[in-house]
């Protein structure tokens, strides 16, 4: 389900995926494909980390990362489910031959 909310999608982001919603920063969101994909692949990792686990890993990463690059934006993007989303974001046909967990390859290679 989308929802189109200025005030819930910080700024500086697109989109925020909170299963099963995704919220949209601006109605012209709800068309661009690229964005599109980007937040099913984070309602893909959600439902098979059963949500929960999904939203307290992505924190803990955060901080580890926030910790370790001292900047916001670098350990936003170095967090493994976004490294996965963002990779992959183009190819419209990624979650059709994307394998369970694939977010796992992308937890220690750097951006």
């Amino acid at each position: 389900m989308i929802l189109i909310s200025k005030y819930l999608v910080p700024n500086g982001y697109n989109g925020l995926t909170i299963y099963p919603f995704v919220f949209l920063k601006h109605k012209r969101f709800a068309k661009d494909a690229i964005i599109l994909n980007h937040e099913k692949i984070h309602l893909k990792q959600q439902l098979e980390m059963l949500i929960l686990p999904f939203y307290i890993i992505y924190i803990l990463e955060f901080l580890i990362n926030l910790f370790r690059y001292r900047n916001w934006y670098v350990a936003y993007k170095n967090v493994s489910f976004e490294r996965e989303a963002y990779r992959n974001e183009m190819n419209m046909d990624y979650l059709k031959q994307r394998r369970f967990w694939q977010f796992l390859m992308y937890y220690k290679n750097e951006i």
